[in-house]
């Protein structure tokens, strides 16, 4: 499949510029690989693995249920929220950057259809550890790999209630890490932490309640066995570019 690349500015607070990709069209694209413009043909991206892809840290059954119940019904609701409005044909991470005036339908659908999409491609059997361009980011951000991995775990198991942990660039090229609530995520214009998201974390119950049952803590603490930093370098570079 044939790739290009285009570029995407949104109001971060100050000027950020998103980068995503957009692929011919064919299902079983990822986000990154697909056009939002023109929802009515837009279909839900597969998993780029099998259910059963992720154990022994993720269950079959929990991606399977988390996958194609709730990510599917967020998908299906935000397409059903934006109908028939102004945020239809509109790119969503515009329509994030305005979404406070849109209502919670497609505040809480959108935020639930694009985090799952960001949190399944950074997820993965890439490879184990940041490229070197990113790897010296982190250690000038918060001293070393370790330092970050701790310090996003906890953003992780304290988050109060449902809601996601986040490695984001701000607008002026910073590494920084935060949490939001509910499917709230760092792109929105009502988000307190703001700038392009580079790696999430899913803190719901329902991503682990089958196998770690309330201990999200050990949730959290498996998850690092299956970041994909292949793809999460990716986004860096393409987020300083």
């Amino acid at each position: 499949m044939k790739r290009r690349n285009f570029i995407k500015n949104i109001g971060l607070g100050a000027t950020a510029t998103i980068l995503f990709s957009e692929a011919s069209s064919c299902k079983g694209n990822n986000l990154k690989s697909i056009t939002m413009s023109n929802l009515q043909t837009l279909e839900l991206p597969s998993l780029p693995y099998a259910y059963d892809g992720l154990e022994p840290y993720m269950d079959a059954k929990t991606v399977e249920i988390h996958y194609d119940r709730h990510h599917r019904t967020y998908f299906n609701n935000y397409v059903n929220a934006i109908k028939g409005t102004a945020y239809e044909n509109m790119p969503i991470e515009k329509v994030f950057g305005e979404i406070s005036k849109a209502g919670n339908a497609v505040r809480n659908n959108g935020g639930g259809f694009f985090n799952h999409v960001l949190f399944w491609d950074n997820l993965g059997k890439g490879s184990s550890k940041p490229s070197a361009e990113l790897a010296s980011a982190i250690d000038k951000t918060f001293g070393s790999f370790d330092k970050l991995k701790d310090d996003l775990s906890t953003a992780c198991k304290t988050q109060f209630g449902s809601g996601w942990g986040w490695l984001y660039l701000t607008a002026d090229k910073n590494l920084a890490i935060g949490s939001t609530p509910n499917q709230d995520n760092p792109l929105m214009d009502i988000s307190p932490i703001k700038g392009m998201p580079l790696l999430t974390i899913d803190v719901w119950e329902h991503a682990y309640y089958l196998k770690f049952q309330n201990k999200r803590a050990d949730y959290v603490d498996n998850i690092w066995n299956i970041i994909n930093w292949d793809e999460v370098s990716r986004r860096y570079k393409q987020a300083m570019k």
